[in-house]
């Protein structure tokens, strides 16, 4: 059976009560600048909260974007787990247990991180419903084993742990969290350097520095942070000194903005096009060879990116640069039949601004090839339920590769299999399975890479994904503003160091 990521239900959504003003806990920064600060950073988002800034979903990553969670790692910039809330780990030799000790920590309401506090937080997430996509496939269980200590077990072996607890869907709160009927609030109830105290909708957010933070008081007092969707109004906002720092900068806006504000970085993000293979057109093997035929990634790198983006090679990108030396080409596609003049429709969000034009792009080649085609275009949070319901042919959308654990496989199982959460394709195939499974099961970082890569090429055979370009990540930063992070894993965006 396949099972499609869904939003969360009612259940495991906020309280209602992250419209109105909270109070941010004892030891939180009033938000007034104290000696040597800057002043308060005001940050433009791309996405809107979709799911009422709950942990369990996409939201978790505006949360970690603005610096409010963490977990028990961190995702280094190497690829590797890096140390966070807890300071060491090790492995039991079956690969099904880990022991992780932590650091002298506080909650942002004040209490201490224990083991315990710690062990509860695993424990929800991992009965989530649906279970986040880190967890997809994963039966986790958590433990304290004493003060500091907290053990974690999976019902397999599982050598990507480490690093799979590097997802913000799996971060830390305390147990005041935690309410009836599986509810999280986050506000003030996280571990981060600045703490939630205020949302309007979906709209914009209030944060505060959280000065008890175990790694240092930030040097800025707050966040003022906007969501909007608008590539264009985010530039403009940029240039006009209304946000200091502006992420997903919209290629065609770059040559507004000043000299100096502009930074780009190389990602594991790719833009690709997913064919539904559940329903509709694209069941048909040989109308998906149809729709890669026709399509060349050359004109979408170059006249829709400019240059902030390469033709795809793959699923995996130049940003990892082990995967070129390991790619073999996909065996067994289907041969192309003719399209015969079949309607499809197509589906993208206005998020990122280059999807549309992408889209349109694709429309152009797809009919050339003949197809008949339909664009619809909404915002990723309109559009989120019927992507997910499967209601279109196609969808043209932006996965980071590396987002849901830092691991390679992990990302496959979860959008390509027929147990996936986030399978945009709807592929069930099971020579991928197959391959995939294997990949999950290999240990050693050669081993497991080479294992993804044969994965990969099962995947690219079945032309239910046909990866059109590997972007570059490009942020709007103001000249005053210092220490931004430039997260090719898309995850951090602020720190404690971050000021203006």
């Amino acid at each position: 059976m396949r099972t499609p990521r869904r939003r969360l239900i009612a259940g495991l959504l906020l309280t209602p009560l992250l419209s109105g003003c909270f109070s941010s806990g004892g030891s939180s920064g009033s938000g007034a600048s104290g000696s040597g600060d800057g002043g308060r950073l005001r940050v433009a988002l791309a996405f809107a909260p979709a799911e009422n800034y709950s942990p369990y979903g996409g939201d978790a990553y505006l949360l970690s974007r603005l610096g409010v969670t963490e977990g028990l790692t961190r995702l280094g910039s190497n690829g590797t787990a890096e140390p966070a809330l807890a300071e060491s780990w090790s492995g039991a030799p079956d690969g099904k247990s880990w022991q992780f000790t932590l650091r002298e920590a506080t909650f942002q309401d004040g209490t201490d991180v224990t083991a315990e506090a710690v062990a509860t937080a695993l424990t929800h997430a991992a009965g989530a419903a649906p279970a986040p996509a880190a967890l997809s496939g994963v039966k986790l269980t958590a433990r304290a084993v004493g003060g500091d200590r907290v053990k974690v077990t999976t019902a397999t072996a599982d050598p990507a742990l480490p690093l799979r607890l590097t997802n913000p869907s799996l971060a830390v709160f305390s147990p005041k969290a935690y309410g009836k009927g599986g509810k999280v609030n986050p506000v003030a109830t996280a571990t981060g350097p600045f703490t939630l105290t205020r949302a309007t909708g979906s709209t914009a957010a209030t944060l505060d520095r959280f000065n008890d933070y175990w790694d240092g008081r930030a040097q800025a007092p707050g966040i003022d942070a906007r969501y909007i969707s608008d590539g264009t109004a985010r530039a403009n906002a940029l240039r006009t000194g209304e946000v200091d720092i502006a992420e997903s900068v919209p290629v065609a806006q770059i040559g507004s903005l000043e000299k100096g504000t502009v930074h780009e970085t190389g990602t594991v993000r790719n833009t690709s096009l997913y064919l539904n293979t559940r329903d509709g057109v694209f069941q048909d093997a040989g109308l998906r060879a149809a729709a890669r035929e026709a399509i060349d990634t050359s004109a979408v790198a170059e006249g829709v990116y400019e240059g902030y983006a390469e033709p795809a090679e793959g699923l995996y990108g130049p940003a990892l640069t082990w995967a070129a030396g390991k790619r073999t080409e996909p065996a067994g596609r289907a041969e192309a039949t003719n399209p015969g003049g079949r309607r499809v429709s197509v589906a993208t969000y206005s998020d990122r601004a280059e999807l549309p034009e992408a889209a349109q792009v694709l429309q152009q080649q797809l009919e050339k090839a003949g197809f008949r085609v339909k664009l619809e275009v909404r915002t990723y949070a309109r559009l989120e339920d019927d992507l997910l319901d499967g209601e279109f042919d196609a969808v043209v959308a932006a996965r980071n590769m590396l987002l849901d654990t830092g691991d390679p496989v992990t990302v496959l199982a979860g959008d390509h299999t027929c147990e996936g959460s986030y399978n945009l394709a709807f592929l069930c195939d099971e020579k991928v399975d197959e391959r995939v499974a294997a990949a999950q099961a290999a240990t050693g970082t050669t081993e497991r890479q080479d294992a993804a890569m044969r994965a990969e090429a099962a995947v690219l055979s079945t032309d239910a994904v046909i990866p059109l370009v590997h972007l570059k990540l490009v942020t709007g930063i103001a000249t005053p503003v210092k220490g931004t992070v430039l997260d090719p894993y898309e995850r951090r965006l602020v720190s404690t160091g971050t000021r203006r």
